[in-house]
């Protein structure tokens, strides 16, 4: 069974998203359906699916995929897990990051990075070295992130350039903000897909994603492919996006494209 949030089309749309933000859950749920006691190998079977949710965006034209990955509060884990999850991580970055170079594919990260191991962060830095010239798909995997934090530090950034006397205190406003949180640089989520079947966003992109469509599935992530990505997407075409406007408006600019 899926769940859906959003505004339901009255005209589809024809094309796929540019900008797909997933929060991927349910790989400790995963597991246990499985039989397994081990939450690693739960996440270990998350892992693997990454690399099929990244071949199916290629196929359906999604330029940027964000990963929700690690969050803030999930230091709050127990220690062996939260441990299993740093070496997945690690591994990950050493098998994957040169087979996403090879296929053109640019790596970057959002989140903090200082309570990661100086090995991690060393992995992180040179992944992002290795792909950042590469111009075709854009892979973000958010660690140690949470929309809050980043909000607090476009806050903090602003409020440096202020006292510094390189803005003034009247120019602050939302673009000005929007310019310094992460991804400022990239498309907005137009589409956020939660699996796992929780119906909230968890304090991911809070300010990237709030006119990005929501999406929730029952489907676990390691379970989550290619068909379910296609399903997400059927049904982001069959929304009419409004951005405040009424469905009237939307519908003649799209008559007069």
């Amino acid at each position: 069974m899926t769940k859906n949030v959003g505004a339901l089309s009255a005209g589809a749309a024809k094309s796929s998203p540019e900008h797909v933000a997933i929060i991927m859950d349910g790989n400790n749920r995963w597991a246990k359906q499985q039989g397994i006691l081990k939450a690693a190998a739960g996440h270990k079977a998350g892992v693997e699916a990454i690399r099929g949710v990244l071949s199916a965006c290629d196929k359906l034209g999604v330029d940027v995929l964000t990963l929700f990955a690690f969050s803030s509060e999930n230091w709050l884990r127990p220690k062996h897990e939260v441990a299993a999850l740093m070496a997945l991580f690690s591994s990950y970055l050493s098998k994957e990051a040169p087979e996403l170079h090879k296929n053109n594919v640019r790596l970057r990260f959002i989140g903090s990075r200082l309570r990661f191991s100086d090995k991690l962060q060393r992995q992180m830095r040179e992944s992002e070295q290795l792909t950042e010239m590469n111009d075709g798909r854009t892979l973000v995997i958010a660690a140690d992130y949470g929309g809050q934090w980043d909000m607090a530090q476009a806050a903090k950034s602003v409020a440096e350039d202020v006292v510094a006397g390189k803005v003034a205190l009247a120019d602050i406003d939302e673009e000005l903000l929007g310019q310094r949180v992460s991804l400022a640089d990239l498309p907005k989520p137009d589409l956020l897909i939660r699996t796992g079947g929780e119906l909230r966003i968890s304090n991911f992109l809070l300010w990237q994603c709030a006119y990005a469509e929501l999406y929730f599935t029952d489907t676990y992530w390691p379970d989550f492919g290619e068909v379910e990505l296609q399903d997400a997407i059927v049904e982001f075409n069959s929304r009419q996006r409004r951005f405040g406007k009424t469905s009237e408006q939307v519908s003649e600019e799209s008559d007069r494209a």
